[in-house]
């Protein structure tokens, strides 16, 4: 391993950058994405009760996506329906947005690291086949090195690729199951309220206050 990282060059310390980088990324999401941080079951629980005071001091003490949608709904419960819903759809995208932090690196990661890793090939099969005449008279043994330690860089960029890939699909697919139940819950709550299981009734954009 020290001898591929020695001997491969620039590339091969780019690539091993890019793993780094991949790892941080894919740790911070796991810890970022728990459907406990972004769902707290408390919080959840407290959805059951239309009684807005105690939905927002659970909303404070749970900060979370949902906490935050939930405080968007309260806020515009006395607009109409239409106007609420579309609130939390603005407050909702830019949730969205923030559990995909980072994984716009990791498609990134998965992209250039095997390109990375063919160029390092390239670059370093070209030196070869201008020797290649040496290797004709007898020398095949350096050739076959040259070549095997030039694959290695195409080899490196692929063991970064792969891996960041199934963590790039996998927290994609996180993030679209979250976003669904995020959706559900807040419609849930929007329609219990204007069916007229809440204290407040809405009332007409000439009265907001």
């Amino acid at each position: 391993m020290f001898a591929l990282l020695e001997n491969g060059g620039p590339f091969v310390w780019l690539l091993l950058v890019l793993s780094v980088i991949s790892v941080a990324i894919v740790l911070e999401r796991g810890w970022a994405l728990r459907r406990s941080k972004i769902m707290p079951p408390g919080l959840v629980n407290a959805l059951n009760t239309l009684d807005a005071s105690a939905l927002r001091g659970t909303c404070a003490a749970s900060p979370s996506p949902l906490g935050r949608l939930v405080l968007t709904i309260l806020d515009h419960l006395r607009w109409p329906k239409e106007e609420t819903t579309s609130a939390v759809e603005v407050k909702a995208r830019g949730e969205v947005a923030q559990m995909e932090r980072g994984l716009v690196v990791l498609e990134i990661i998965v992209g250039i690291a095997p390109l990375i890793g063919l160029v390092g090939t390239i670059y370093g099969i070209i030196p070869l086949f201008v020797d290649f005449g040496k290797a004709l008279s007898g020398d095949y043994a350096l050739l076959a090195k040259g070549i095997g330690d030039a694959l290695n860089k195409t080899l490196v960029g692929l063991l970064v690729a792969i891996p960041t890939l199934v963590a790039w699909s996998f927290f994609n697919k996180k993030v679209e199951v979250l976003a669904v139940e995020l959706e559900g819950q807040c419609d849930d709550l929007i329609r219990r309220h204007y069916l007229g299981d809440g204290t407040d009734a809405p009332v007409s954009a000439s009265k907001r206050s």
